[in-house]
């Protein structure tokens, strides 16, 4: 690697698809690919954490793994995911926890209240809990991904989210280190820029996949896994059908199509369609202020002591659900109608800084955050007596006039006109859709019925029924290594069994 790209690699983190070395890694992995087999094979469709655990079970199992990718490289939105990943009890944590399953319904909101699929989303949420402490001793002690660092999260009682220490995000480590895994195994292909267009059916089960390749159409046999993602960037598809309300945001998500419809054209349940997640802090380029897709500002800014401002004033517990931060924002006007945006500030420390430079490095370069004085970034002198109040509530002087209990890594306490801050203009963008195809906790997809359709399983965002009105942070990384895991182990399955 030359000298330059190692220092830029030091130095960053968050959207790496952007990142020469991040590039020049997955690049390498790409060209490494072996011929197809002739071997029964299993098919999995999309290369984020969701299809890369399944492909790891699956080449576990010597079942030969068909990668279908349809962007150019590989990574999917996990790639970019930067907050961290769920668990729960872990020996990362220094305090006991027992309440991930009570966090995770209570976000999860209303659409626990419906007792016709309460059963079914309780069962997928005590298997996305009850299987994330294994999760992260996958990915920790088998796969080699240092996630010994463990923050708090809006919307969770305790610290459970876990991170590295390194310069990479935890997305980023993990998708490139189960690449470099997988790309050993001659039994793994992976095919990008590859578009499935039909999933292929008999009368007792599905059979594999077509699928076109630049100019040509091909087909595929073997058992699926679907792990493509959701429709949050498919303003003009599945979004305007399902969310047309949110048309006019900008997004965290490329403007690509969601997958769900080819898994109805089989027999495919939807369910909460209709619940798209907002999250309430995507920042806001000066450079390029109505752009339609953004950085996510990640959650873990606010939970190491990042603080929000409107108007130079704090109007929310930072520190509260994604849901209920958005809601507030969204009580007030936007500030642009094209796309609709808000002018909210984010305000870290020197602490909060220090326990995030890679990443806060990172927005800077991006020329997405700023480091300036408290006067520079509010010379009206508004933002000032904020910010103190602030301050004294997290080093135990008053209570949080909003009830935030944890303050992350804040460390000022006395709030001057010359006082360091690290300030980033964010806004409400649409980043998840909780719906999607209903899976078992087998990871089986589900017909009308309810019944299983042979031969087809799913994890990641294209499914729905785990998280309801709200998804936590960390839990998206968390669904795709519980229920990918799962899913290759149960294709694989089939496919040994199949004659």
């Amino acid at each position: 690697m030359r000298p330059g790209k190692q220092t830029l690699l030091t130095v960053v983190l968050p959207s790496i698809v952007l990142i020469p070395a991040i590039a020049l890694i997955l690049n390498r992995l790409m060209s490494a690919t072996t011929a197809p087999s002739s071997t029964r094979s299993a098919i999995v469709v999309g290369s984020g954490l969701a299809g890369l655990s399944a492909a790891s079970q699956l080449i576990a199992h010597n079942v030969p793994v068909h990668l279908l990718e349809r962007a150019a490289k590989p990574g999917g939105n996990s790639i970019k995911a930067s907050s961290g990943i769920n668990g729960a009890p872990t020996r990362f944590q220094t305090t006991q926890d027992s309440l991930f399953y009570e966090d995770t319904v209570r976000s999860a909101g209303n659409a626990f209240k419906d007792s016709k699929m309460r059963e079914c989303r309780q069962k997928l949420v005590t298997t996305l809990t009850n299987t994330s402490e294994s999760a992260v001793y996958w990915l920790n002690d088998e796969k080699g991904v240092d996630l010994s660092r463990v923050g708090q999260l809006g919307g969770h009682s305790l610290p459970r989210t876990h991170r590295g220490a390194g310069k990479l995000p935890p997305g980023a480590a993990i998708v490139t280190t189960l690449l470099k895994s997988l790309q050993q195994s001659p039994l793994f292909h992976l095919h990008t820029g590859s578009l499935v267009t039909k999933v292929l059916k008999s009368a007792e089960s599905v059979e594999g996949v077509e699928y076109s390749e630049g100019d040509e159409t091909k087909t595929l046999h073997g058992a699926v896994v679907f792990a493509s993602g959701g429709f949050a960037g498919d303003s003009k598809g599945m979004l305007a059908e399902y969310r047309p309300d949110l048309a006019g945001f900008p997004s965290t998500n490329e403007a690509i199509p969601g997958s769900q419809k080819l898994l109805t054209a089989v027999g495919a349940q939807l369910l909460d369609m209709e619940l798209v997640q907002v999250h309430p802090t995507g920042f806001v380029d000066p450079k390029n202020v109505g752009a339609l897709v953004k950085f996510l500002a990640a959650e873990i800014l606010r939970g190491e002591g990042g603080l929000l401002l409107l108007n130079g004033k704090r109007f929310v517990n930072e520190m509260e659900t994604r849901q209920h931060i958005t809601d507030v924002i969204l009580s007030t006007p936007p500030v642009d109608t094209s796309p609709q945006q808000w002018d909210i500030q984010l305000v870290l420390d020197e602490g909060a800084y220090n326990a995030l430079s890679s990443h806060v490095d990172f927005y800077i370069f991006k020329g997405l955050m700023r480091k300036a004085t408290v006067s520079e970034l509010d010379p009206s002198g508004v933002a000032l007596p904020s910010i103190q109040e602030y301050a004294k509530a997290a080093a135990g002087l008053a209570s949080d006039p909003f009830s935030r209990k944890t303050f992350g890594s804040w460390v000022l306490k006395e709030v001057k006109p010359d006082s360091i801050v690290y300030v980033g203009r964010v806004t409400p963008v649409v980043h998840f859709t909780m719906g999607g195809v209903l899976i078992s906790q087998d990871a089986e997809v589900l017909d009308a019925d309810g019944k299983p359709i042979k031969g087809l399983w799913a994890a990641g965002e294209i499914t729905g029924g785990l998280h309801g009105d709200n998804r936590l942070g960390g839990s998206s990384l968390l669904e795709c290594a519980v229920f990918g895991r799962i899913a290759g182990d149960q294709a694989a399955a089939f496919a040994r069994s199949y004659h």
